[in-house]
């Protein structure tokens, strides 16, 4: 099975209950790539989050994403019960993502 970490690396912070997840491929075919390949619905499966939830941004200046995921703290870092109350191993979770090449064209995975 092809995942994410074949094509990028991750980077993690968070605001708040949200976590942010720096998506940045490899090489510019690696880019090309994963614009077909992520979304918001794979992402949101992927976390078993609700859809509506999920934000990725495409900066083409760096060639890599941004995915927002709101609420997914649980209350933030000083009032989440969670061990990784920065989420910075959820990093590792984004990278262990499925990719199969049939990647969403509706509206619910376009980039945003």
């Amino acid at each position: 099975m092809t995942i994410l970490d074949d094509y990028a690396d991750a980077r993690t912070g968070d605001k708040g209950d949200t976590l942010l997840v720096a998506v940045l491929p490899r090489s510019s075919a690696d880019f090309e790539y994963l614009r077909g390949e992520l979304t918001t619905v794979s992402i949101s499966e992927h976390f078993r989050c609700a859809t509506e939830t999920v934000t990725l941004r495409e900066v083409p200046a760096a060639e890599a994403f941004v995915v927002e995921l709101r609420g997914l703290l649980g209350g933030g870092v000083t009032g989440s019960p969670v061990l990784d109350g920065h989420g910075k191993t959820l990093s590792y979770h984004m990278l262990t993502l499925p990719l199969d090449g049939t990647a969403s064209d509706d509206e619910n995975g376009e980039l945003s």
